[in-house]
């Protein structure tokens, strides 16, 4: 089926398409016909425009928003460095402190935290660039047990941020309005972006991917054609949803919200007396969208050898190089198998380009799941030229299957950050988070069988002049 059966169902009304010129209001009249600043916006809101990109980037990539809110996003008290924070030099997610090595890694699943929210429970596990460039990436792991507190928000002023859900549920407030992400969904949330995360199912845990640089497009189908892969139409956007709780001015009301930036991989905070989620009407192509990854059009070979993983692309981050992204989202999600005389599985394979994968459900098919295996919440990390491919067994089993037509990885999804940056790895994802498979490479590689065999009367050409 092209959609996922959720076990905790839809609360929210959405808006359909990727980079869509959306408007929405939660009262009639709130949006302004025909122009964009007003001298007096209805109903007395405040015009607020939230810029993407530059004024003058191309229209084709120009992400902006106008949104009229109750109160302007500027009326706080200045911000102060968090007292507290996943990113201090003290911490072992310190990203001034990432060490490259080229080992291939793997971990177990990632433990959960029932003492943390969304925020406290983010963890830097890889990344590269600096955000103070608008260069680079961070690759996360998050746990948290607890919602975040009603008055409370959140924001990166450091990038966008790609959400994957692999357990739990995340029931997430924006300015725009809400998104409910359930696992085997994803969402991304745009830089600056305020938000607050609730855990409506309990406990939670999954993967995010911050990107410095531009934002994420739909990748070019070429020969493929108009449709297939991720279908714009499939992408959700929130629709206006406001919260009233202010005073007669911005000073002043009956409650404290803390307002939490990200701002060059340190935490800032302010208190301000107003919501920041008083976005009555807004319209734009800059908002945070979800998407169902069961909805995902899969290609494949219908003859011989397997194709390049980029066929499973859902979303690229664009360099300034054609083809090559800073960061790619790939999943791998049921499929069916049919090529002749062809190795199935994922080839052995040594890349320019830095590979994170993670499990969301099932078990993956060039890998062994069970303990000490690649397995739901675990993640692996295969860096820049580092060697890989199926494990030992993986590739007898392939190597000596019937080739008939074959469904692989039903009830499973795994999924891949790419990034043609070099990652370096926190001392928490190294030795802190203690899940780091010691074993993993000998275990995985080192009983690959020799098949090689001379064969008999043949003697080797010679690399010498004669």
């Amino acid at each position: 089926m092209p959609v996922t059966t959720f076990e905790f169902g839809e609360k929210y009304k959405y808006q359909n398409g990727f980079g869509s010129y959306l408007e929405t209001e939660a009262i009639p009249g709130a949006l302004p016909i025909g122009q964009n600043s007003p001298q007096k916006p209805p109903y007395g809101l405040y015009a607020e425009k939230l810029s993407g990109t530059a004024f003058t980037a191309p229209r084709h990539e120009n992400k902006q928003s106008w949104l009229y809110r109750i109160l302007p996003s500027c009326a706080h008290p200045p911000f102060a460095p968090a007292v507290d924070g996943p990113f201090k030099s003290d911490k072992p997610t310190d990203p001034a402190k990432l060490e490259y090595i080229p080992n291939q890694l793997r971990w177990d699943p990632f433990d959960h935290d029932d003492q943390t929210d969304f925020v406290s429970g983010l963890r830097l596990v890889a990344g590269a660039g600096d955000p103070t460039l608008k260069q680079g990436i961070g690759m996360y792991i998050y746990a948290a047990g607890k919602s975040m507190d009603e008055h409370s928000a959140f924001y990166s002023a450091d990038g966008d941020v790609l959400i994957v859900a692999q357990d739990g549920v995340l029931d997430i407030r924006t300015e725009l309005g809400w998104l409910l992400v359930r696992p085997m969904e994803i969402c991304v949330i745009p830089r600056g972006i305020k938000y607050q995360v609730y855990l409506p199912s309990g406990p939670v845990r999954g993967y995010a991917l911050e990107l410095y640089q531009g934002h994420f497009t739909l990748p070019e189908l070429g020969p493929i054609g108009s449709n297939c892969l991720a279908n714009a139409r499939d992408f959700q956007g929130p629709v206006a949803s406001f919260h009233e709780d202010s005073g007669a001015t911005a000073s002043e009301g009956p409650n404290t919200y803390t307002v939490t930036v990200k701002f060059n991989n340190s935490l800032f905070q302010t208190k301000q007396a107003h919501t920041p989620f008083d976005v009555v009407a807004w319209h734009g192509n800059y908002y945070p969208y979800k998407y169902d990854l069961g909805r995902f059009n899969t290609i494949g070979s219908i003859s011989y050898d397997h194709p390049d993983p980029s066929i499973f692309t859902v979303l690229s981050a664009p360099s300034d190089h054609p083809g090559t992204a800073v960061a790619d989202f790939v999943i791998f999600p049921p499929r069916w198998l049919v090529a002749e005389n062809t190795f199935r599985p994922p080839w052995y394979h040594r890349n320019t380009m830095s590979e994170f994968m993670g499990l969301i459900a099932g078990e993956y098919d060039a890998k062994k799941g069970g303990q000490g295996g690649f397995m739901p919440g675990g993640a692996s990390l295969h860096n820049v030229m580092s060697g890989h491919g199926p494990d030992a067994k993986s590739f007898e089993g392939a190597s000596n299957a019937e080739l008939k037509p074959m469904l692989v990885g039903k009830g499973s999804c795994a999924f891949m950050f790419e990034s043609c940056l070099m990652v370096g790895v926190t001392e928490w994802g190294l030795k802190m988070c203690k899940k780091v498979q010691e074993g993993y490479s000998e275990e995985s590689w080192g009983g690959v069988q020799v098949h090689w065999k001379m064969p008999d009367g043949v003697s080797p050409n010679s690399h010498l002049l004669k």
